[in-house]
């Protein structure tokens, strides 16, 4: 009896260790969420409790008054990013005071993120599969995804990775292969500078390898719980290797302006679109169009559904290559 009344001490003791973080969120309704947060992004807070298997995810605009004596990395719809040690929210008006500043309301408030020396606490990651088949034509595709990135105090870095195989009985197999990696640095005001390489393989276009360098600035025009709206301008240079049937590379430099919008506010749907043009600066009256939209449904366990389209316009395309392309992707995937 007394080894059971030991054993029974020792796992509440270890329970109690594990969870000795007591972060408490407030909920619209009266409801108390008491464990550790995760983080809170696109409008949603995630928080690990002792008495869940899986972390909980409430909406943001649904908690009352949030309270922690934990560091953490705050980003406001103004774009000012704050790191504070302990949040104390006055449930009364639904502000948040930290580091003796004015107080901020929760609604403004569109990101916090624990501070934490772990490398991996830092990371966000995501892959995500696709396969169809077609008897009658034995036409097969193959879709493959992913992304990791790296988020700092003031700067992130982040890499993304999207392939399509198509094959098909008496037809060249076709494929599009894109890669990115990009570096943001946030500056004030909702602005940051940002440098990205591109890389783009496409045999309807006749590309071997598109190599794209930009360099620019951008803006946050709408940052807030509902939604993103972000802009960015520059410079970039395009290096481009075609096929062996044809007898032209190019080298060319370009300006570049993209438009991004971000919706998430819609249950389990979220909405990602962009839209880059290239005028070039080098090749008389040549402009190149990028536009991408992916929707997602998250499912639990941190699974997801995507429906994704991609295009790609050149005006000025080499000699029995298209004008365009364009690819639309179903996948299934998983996210950290």
């Amino acid at each position: 009896m007394n080894l059971k009344l030991i054993f029974l001490c020792l796992l509440l003791l270890f329970s109690s260790a594990l969870f000795s973080q007591n972060d408490t969120l407030v909920l619209a309704n009266g409801d108390r969420i008491i464990g550790e947060i995760k983080k809170m992004d696109r409008g949603v807070i995630t928080i690990k409790t002792p008495y869940s298997s899986s972390d909980l995810k409430v909406k943001w605009k649904k908690v009352k008054s949030i309270k922690s004596d934990e560091s953490f990395l705050i980003t406001t719809t103004n774009g000012e990013r704050t790191k504070t040690k302990g949040l104390s929210a006055n449930s009364d008006s639904s502000s948040l005071s930290f580091n003796n500043n004015t107080p901020v309301y929760l609604s403004e408030i569109v990101f916090i993120k624990p501070v934490k020396d772990e490398f991996v606490s830092r990371l966000n990651a995501s892959v995500s599969f696709g396969y169809n088949f077609t008897k009658a034509s034995n036409l097969s595709q193959l879709n493959l995804g992913g992304s990791l990135g790296y988020t700092s105090d003031y700067y992130s870095i982040g890499t993304t990775f999207n392939s399509v195989r198509s094959n098909q009985d008496d037809v060249e197999e076709i494929q599009r292969t894109y890669g990115e990696l990009s570096f943001n640095y946030f500056l004030k005001g909702d602005n940051f500078l940002t440098v990205q390489s591109e890389y783009l393989s496409n045999s309807e276009q006749k590309l071997k390898l598109r190599m794209t360098n930009k360099l620019g600035f951008g803006r946050y025009f709408i940052h807030s719980n509902q939604m993103f709206l972000a802009g960015a301008l520059g410079i970039a240079w395009n290096s481009e290797a075609y096929e062996d049937t044809v007898d032209e590379n190019r080298n060319s430099g370009e300006a570049y302006l993209a438009l991004e919008i971000n919706l998430f506010d819609f249950n389990d749907f979220s909405l990602v679109s962009g839209v880059t043009t290239y005028p070039s600066l080098t090749e008389k009256n040549r402009i190149r169009t990028d536009f991408k939209i992916d929707l997602k449904y998250d499912l639990p366990l941190d699974l997801f559904v995507k429906l994704g389209f991609n295009y790609n316009y050149d005006n000025k395309p080499v000699e029995g290559a298209s004008y365009d392309d364009y690819v639309i992707r179903t996948t299934l995937g998983w996210e950290l």
